[in-house]
């Protein structure tokens, strides 16, 4: 059992939590993630760690209700409740070390995930750049917790309503074609976004990884339902990442199969396929 501490919500359909789970927080590194059931009729998703205490004994989770479990865990659960099982710290943590600059770009929720990779790389003495995206300011999360780990903070919106009106591959863009190369750069976010941002950095040979844990279903290996083409191998994504060389990924083979239950997820989420629910 794993009490709730804390609980907030960012936007609309964005839900923070910050759980007990002592032994979770003290093993916990960097890019890793946990496996959730929320109560004993549910079903167990991957949520990557946001952050951790290990004084505390906690660790905190941000969850966007697409799904009915996590639609059941964000609108449901309150502070005081318990979430039935966490099992973690799973997955392969980040590559962890003083690179020189790094630059973080995030697409919406993706700021989680990008949060204690950053905030390690900042404490190892690297220069930290990060570009946070979203559709609109109101989908930009973390802003001010980015801010304090980050040298530099670069927002950008498709709107235009807070920051560079454009996408996170712009200012990215603008950095390299300067001569400000970065030694580094991590990206985490949507499909289209990472497959963006590997495409703006290749030309510059500039080292760049994905996070590819939005892929994830069972989170130990065993549905398969992870696999990607990285090179010429196949890898499983809870097993062998999430993390990744972003320049050998097969994007076009991920993005199809990522679309595989589109019909499904249309009559679950009741809007037809026409909304940004079903979309990468």
């Amino acid at each position: 059992m794993a009490k709730i501490l804390k609980k907030c919500h960012l936007s609309p359909a964005v839900t923070e939590l910050t759980v007990e789970a002592p032994l979770i927080a003290h093993k916990c590194k960097p890019g890793q993630f946990v496996m959730v059931l929320a109560d004993e009729n549910s079903e167990r998703i991957p949520l990557t760690i946001g952050d951790s205490d290990a004084k505390a004994g906690t660790i905190t989770m941000v969850i966007q209700a697409v799904g009915n479990t996590t639609k059941h865990i964000c609108h449901d659960f309150e502070v005081g409740d318990e979430i039935a099982h966490i099992l973690g710290p799973l997955g392969q943590p980040s590559e962890m070390k003083k690179f020189g600059t790094v630059v973080m770009v995030c697409g919406g929720i993706g700021t989680a995930p990008v949060y204690p990779i950053a905030k390690a790389y900042h404490e190892m003495g690297n220069k930290v750049i990060s570009i946070l995206g979203g559709r609109t300011k109101e989908l930009i999360m973390w802003k001010d917790k980015m801010a304090a780990i980050s040298d530099e903070l670069i927002i950008t919106t498709d709107d235009g309503s807070e920051g560079i009106k454009g996408f996170v591959t712009d200012p990215l863009r603008k950095m390299m074609e300067e001569g400000n190369k970065p030694d580094y750069v991590v990206a985490i976010g949507p499909i289209v976004m990472m497959m963006n941002v590997a495409k703006t950095t290749k030309p510059f040979g500039v080292k760049t990884t994905a996070s590819l844990s939005c892929i994830m279903v069972d989170g130990t290996g065993m549905c398969g339902g992870c696999r990607v083409m990285v090179g010429k191998e196949t890898k499983f994504t809870c097993c062998d990442g999430p993390e990744f060389d972003a320049h050998l990924v097969d994007w076009d083979n991920l993005r199809k199969r990522s679309k595989m239950y589109v019909d499904q997820e249309s009559v679950e989420y009741g809007c037809g396929g026409h909304c940004k629910c079903v979309e990468e």
